[in-house]
């Protein structure tokens, strides 16, 4: 399955008739069969309305009620929501400080595909019965999702993230799945393509002509065998190069460009968030070393 771009898992959804609420949403378009929304409400914030995606969320503040499957729900912050394709349910707001929270849309035949290579052979979709958990797999699925860019090879990883969380935690779940032989050759071809296509985004469907694997079974092996994602380790390196470029007094808005960020905000974003310090101050802190008697130890 190439990149493409799908409905929005929001799209259908319908404001209620009562009182507007207060509050935002922002989200992503779908791209790949993936879309992102974070979204803060006070009051009613949606009526009854379904979607023909998984939507997989956490509540980040306050308290989300709504009513699924026969029964009024309440989600609270650190708790996980699962609700199922086609499955009808509305949105409220369980005080009356709101409710904030970040959700994932994904296709089911996304999922499908996911399961494939996780088990080894078609298997159904998963159906979690309780649809508000403390389960952390998808929860650290979810947190994931939300620290990634929409890369394709970072899709793939959320993905599998989601279908292995959605396994363990359906009905009749949390039997192991028998663990599968990781191609090493082929990860470790992938790993070295990697390191050397480090000034640009590498695609999904790269991966799959290097290995002869599915996206899916790369993302999974890849992380088994060297305990990150594709996508993770590809950003690793091209922020070591960006380092590099860096260190000898590259312009930060060159360094962006030549690797492969779409612009020198991008960069600054992501450099923040793998190293604490924007590449400004890293690149200033860098440059200066110890200062003049800073090692020393106080005159006492």
């Amino acid at each position: 399955m190439g990149r493409h771009d799908s409905r929005s898992g929001a799209e259908g959804l319908e404001r209620s008739c009562g009182r507007p609420a207060a509050g935002w949403i922002a989200g992503s378009d779908p791209i790949g069969g993936v879309e992102l929304l974070r979204a803060s409400f006070a009051g009613e914030a949606y009526a009854k309305h379904r979607h023909d995606t998984y939507a997989i969320g956490s509540t980040d503040s306050g308290i989300q009620v709504f009513d699924y499957r026969g029964a009024a729900r309440a989600s609270r912050p650190g708790q996980v929501v699962v609700l199922h394709p086609d499955e009808v349910h509305d949105g409220r707001a369980g005080t009356k400080e709101g409710f904030g929270y970040r959700i994932v849309y994904v296709e089911p035949s996304h999922i499908a595909a996911a399961l494939r290579e996780i088990c080894g052979c078609p298997h159904p979709l998963p159906f979690v019965r309780e649809p508000v958990s403390a389960n952390a797999q998808l929860a650290q699925a979810v947190q994931r999702a939300f620290q990634s860019d929409l890369e394709a090879l970072a899709i793939d990883t959320i993905i599998v993230d989601l279908a292995e969380g959605l396994l363990a935690s359906a009905e009749g779940g949390g039997q192991p799945v028998a663990p599968r032989r990781i191609d090493v050759p082929a990860i470790e071809r992938a790993r070295q393509f990697l390191d050397g296509e480090r000034t640009r985004v590498v695609h999904s469907t790269e991966l799959e002509a290097i290995t002869g694997l599915t996206r899916y079974e790369v993302a999974r092996q890849f992380r088994l065998m060297l305990g990150t994602s594709p996508y993770r380790y590809l950003l690793g390196r091209r922020l070591e190069l960006a380092r590099q470029r860096m260190r000898v007094g590259q312009p930060l808005a060159d360094v962006a460009c030549e690797t492969g960020f779409a612009d020198q905000a991008h960069f600054t974003r992501t450099f923040k968030a793998a190293y604490g310090l924007t590449p400004a101050r890293y690149r200033a802190l860098s440059a200066r070393g110890p200062a003049s008697g800073g090692d020393s130890c106080p005159t006492r």
